[in-house]
């Protein structure tokens, strides 16, 4: 039987790329899929997969800015998938933004970048958790950067990506917090912090959209972050939480040993009762 059998999952972000990929693996392991965005495209990858793989796959167009749109696509994995299993936070937007762009330029990139980022990541795990909870290794896992780990090369946080680093950043604060509080309901939360993978976020940085060839050798590939999203789902109810898991180009793509608290995000993922 698959790992995933009678499992249900959302994944955003899922027209292209990234998103493709981890809705394909999980759709391999046997889970059924609610998948989303804002682009029309979308709801042809859902037809495919579920062709490809026999389950069922929903393909909705929503904006995970938008609370309406994320209430949508919920209630559809609800009425019919039947719950939440998996969620995987994987919509994503970058735009170029030196630190000296002008001011009204840089209030719009930060609507633009952190709507999506943070907000419509937010959103979108506070509608679900509820329905996650008490669930048989439930997990939510977020897409983020290599960008918050500790740098292996040069070329890391290039500094015109100012409002997107934050963004990741920031999202240390959600994955270390909701790993601690939601331990006690079954809900493991793990970032997949990756570098250079192919896709069209980073071929959008090319002209006409081709990779140089010397980062086309190397770049990883969709398949292989699914494939760790896989892992980290696989460890069961029992497996890590609250960890940042770095993928570089170069190295070997694995889960590594579980860190020991206080190497996970900040160490403090455990929920505490504050003095009264």
């Amino acid at each position: 039987m698959s790992s995933l059998a009678g499992k249900a999952g959302i994944v955003s972000g899922a027209a292209q790329g990234l998103g493709v990929g981890f809705a394909r693996g999980l759709a391999q392991e046997g889970a059924d899929l609610v998948i989303f965005d804002i682009q029309p495209g979308v709801e042809q990858v859902a037809a495919t997969l579920a062709e490809e793989t026999g389950r069922k796959v929903i393909g909705m167009v929503a904006d995970i800015s938008r609370r309406a749109d994320v209430e949508r696509v919920v209630a559809s994995a609800l009425e019919q998938l039947g719950g939440i299993d998996v969620l995987v936070n994987n919509a994503g937007t970058w735009r170029d933004t030196p630190p000296d762009s002008p001011f009204e330029q840089a209030v719009a990139d930060w609507d633009f970048i952190m709507d999506t980022n943070l907000k419509g990541l937010l959103m979108l795990s506070r509608a679900c958790v509820p329905h996650m909870k008490g669930r048989d290794n439930a997990n939510i896992i977020n897409i983020s950067t290599y960008y918050v780990l500790p740098a292996k090369s040069g070329g890391t946080n290039p500094p015109n990506t100012d409002l997107y680093n934050a963004s990741k950043w920031a999202l240390n604060g959600f994955t270390d917090a909701w790993a601690g509080h939601l331990a006690e309901d079954g809900i493991r939360v793990n970032a997949l912090c990756m570098g250079a993978t192919d896709s069209p976020m980073l071929r959008n940085l090319f002209e006409g959209g081709r990779l140089p060839p010397d980062l086309a050798d190397v770049v990883m590939q969709p398949e292989q972050m699914a494939e760790l999203m896989l892992d980290v789902i696989r460890e069961g109810a029992d497996g890590r939480t609250g960890e940042n898991i770095g993928a570089w180009v170069g190295e070997p793509v694995e889960l590594g040993p579980r860190k020991v608290p206080h190497e996970r995000i900040t160490g403090f993922n455990q929920r505490i009762e504050l003095p009264r």
